[in-house]
């Protein structure tokens, strides 16, 4: 009796840690854990391709998919294809979480090729 009772519990605490795992990979909320938040002037000294996690505004639209994102350290420029806005909207005065990845482009500023994008 006592091994049935054991094996529902192992049953009942493995469905249950299950569910959790599954929790933190879905929706709005699902974010890197793997790159801590880092500033804007922080994330133009790091080499090309490197990932990146920024918190701030994205102020103003530059041209096609590029926009100025802004955090108390500065400004970049921001990739942000069409589809990777998956249904977004923000404004100027919503901050967002966006995950990305450091692009060196020649004759050009650092810019942030984006990949996610999280209103916070």
């Amino acid at each position: 009796m006592s091994k049935m009772i054991f094996k529902a519990w192992l049953l009942a605490a493995g469905l249950g840690l299950a569910g959790v795992a599954a929790a933190d990979t879905f929706g709005a909320a699902a974010v890197q854990t793997d790159v801590a938040v880092q500033t804007v002037a922080a994330a133009k000294a790091l080499p090309d391709d490197s990932k990146v996690v920024l918190e701030g505004r994205i102020v103003k639209k530059t041209g096609h998919e590029r926009y100025e994102f802004k955090d108390a350290s500065g400004t970049v420029t921001v990739e942000i294809d069409d589809d990777d806005w998956r249904g977004l909207s923000v404004n100027a005065q919503d901050k967002v979480r966006i995950e990305g990845e450091v692009e060196h482009k020649r004759g050009r500023a650092v810019e942030i090729d984006v990949n996610r994008i999280v209103k916070l």
